[in-house]
């Protein structure tokens, strides 16, 4: 990928704003900047986390641009995160902060600008064979919420399409499954994939089986969880995190299914890079494959746990080139 035009001595502000974390970084000449690490939850506000960044930029008034991936949807240059009470607002910032453009997308949008940049190395198999050239490339990953996005091949370049098929109804598997769906059900009404596959998920997953199991456990955080399972001391938090990945493959084979993602489906999002190797050995690829009659079209398709937690910001460079930003 060919640097992004950027003229001398001007900038571009990169960010990616989840649910939990706020990143920031500049483009200059097509190369980004040191990424900064922001916790949503010091900040009441976008713009107190954004001034508290820009704020400690000593070239503030260099940058002319902004690009924003941000985790929610994205409505005429207008997002209200889904998971925290943050607001962006493209004419706002471009209004108060003085930048000519500012470019708002889902933050798998951004996720999915990137799959066709991401290094091998960065990448860790989840079977598969080959990807078909010029198919569809498909990206999903559990983190505070649960993002989708899929990358389209054609002539000139790529067309990159938000989804918000994290809070499709989340479908069972198994009796145990069903079991936990139908609880989280009565609790909560409607049961989303994210309901499930995100860190409240990992939550919820564990409590369910806990009450299913007429055991009395402590409430735990999902990295608790995580650290547990992985560990074998907690034979719930051991269960949650084996139908955590295999809740993951249902979907992520789903998803491959709907868009003809032959291209290959990527795996995104902060809980599964603590644990690639386990995920590598779960039920994620026999849920993917698990799809009757249409398994032999899924037992080729490739798929990666995204190693790089910065993924991101490679696709708002590549959107930064296509679009001329800068």
């Amino acid at each position: 990928m060919k640097a992004a035009s950027t003229p001398t001595g001007q900038k571009v502000l990169l960010a990616d704003i989840g649910g939990t974390n706020a990143r920031f970084a500049l483009l200059a000449e097509g190369r980004i900047g040191v990424i900064a690490h922001m916790a949503v939850s010091r900040y009441g506000s976008f713009r107190e986390a954004l001034d508290a960044y820009l704020g400690g930029l000593p070239q503030r008034d260099a940058i002319r641009a902004a690009i924003l991936a941000v985790a929610g949807v994205v409505r005429n240059g207008h997002c209200d995160l889904t998971n925290n009470s943050w607001v962006v607002d493209a004419a706002e910032l471009r209004t108060d902060c003085g930048f000519s453009s500012v470019r708002l997308l889902n933050d798998f949008e951004a996720v999915a600008w990137a799959l066709p940049h991401l290094s091998p190395e960065k990448l860790l198999p989840l079977g598969g064979r080959q990807p078909v050239a010029g198919a569809p490339l498909a990206a999903l990953g559990p983190g505070t919420g649960l993002g989708m996005a899929v990358t389209i091949p054609h002539a000139t370049g790529h067309l990159v399409l938000s989804s918000e098929g994290g809070h499709s109804t989340m479908a069972a598997n198994s009796p145990r499954e069903d079991a936990v769906i139908a609880w989280l059900r009565q609790r909560s009404g409607h049961v989303s994939a994210e309901h499930v596959l995100s860190g409240h998920g990992l939550e919820y997953l564990h409590e369910a089986l806990a009450v299913l199991d007429n055991i009395a456990l402590p409430r735990r955080r999902a990295a608790e969880i995580t650290r547990a399972g992985i560990e074998g001391t907690c034979a719930t938090s051991r269960a949650a995190v084996d139908m955590f990945c295999a809740m993951l493959g249902t979907v992520a084979g789903n998803l491959a299914l709907t868009l003809g993602a032959r291209g290959g489906v990527f795996i995104a999002g902060g809980i599964l890079r603590h644990m690639p190797d386990y995920l590598a050995r779960s039920q994620f690829r026999a849920r993917f494959e698990a799809k009757g009659r249409l398994r032999g079209y899924l037992e080729p398709i490739p798929a990666w746990l995204i190693l790089d937690e910065d993924a991101a910001f490679t696709g708002l460079r590549a959107l930064a080139e296509v679009e001329g930003i800068g």
